[in-house]
């Protein structure tokens, strides 16, 4: 019986190589000479610290511009609001989403029951795993999935016959 995963997976080594190639670029630029700027990873968060509104805002852009040459979804970035840190310093904290979240889930599972294909869908986790009879099924199943425009970004893995 054929199957497939539906995933939402943020390859870490990449957004590792997208921040060291953001800061190397903040301590080359002349805008940022004698700033305290840094960007830190710690597990599934970015901590972004900035002199101020501007700068903070251009580091923003570093990030984007930088994940977007490495290939990394923006979409899988949560930007929290920035915070007053100590010495007059401003903080902010970017998310980076990993697993489908339950509502999603929920919302894809009632959206291909509706389109009355003839699949299983299983919650598993912070995935979810369709199997049909057909492949042609499953191949609809990702047609329907990506028309759904749902925010996060998704992958279809695993695709068995």
């Amino acid at each position: 019986m054929p199957s497939l995963d539906i995933v939402s997976r943020t390859n870490l080594a990449e957004v590792d190589n997208a921040v060291q190639g953001a800061m190397r670029e903040i301590g080359t630029r002349y805008d940022f000479k004698g700033s305290a700027c840094s960007i830190e990873r710690n597990d599934v968060t970015l901590t972004v610290r900035a002199d101020d509104d501007f700068k903070l805002k251009q580091m923003q852009e570093l990030i984007k511009g930088h994940m977007g040459k490495r290939k990394v979804n923006i979409a899988a970035f949560d930007f929290a609001k920035p915070e007053t840190a100590s010495g007059n310093t401003l903080r902010q904290s970017i998310i980076i989403k990993q697993g489908i979240e339950r509502e999603i889930a929920q919302q894809i599972v009632k959206a291909l029951k509706s389109a009355k294909l003839k699949v299983q869908t299983a919650i598993q986790g912070d995935e979810l795993r369709v199997s049909g009879k057909k492949r042609d099924d499953l191949q609809s199943v990702i047609a329907l999935v990506k028309e759904l425009k749902i925010k996060q970004p998704l992958q279809f893995v695993n695709f068995r016959d």
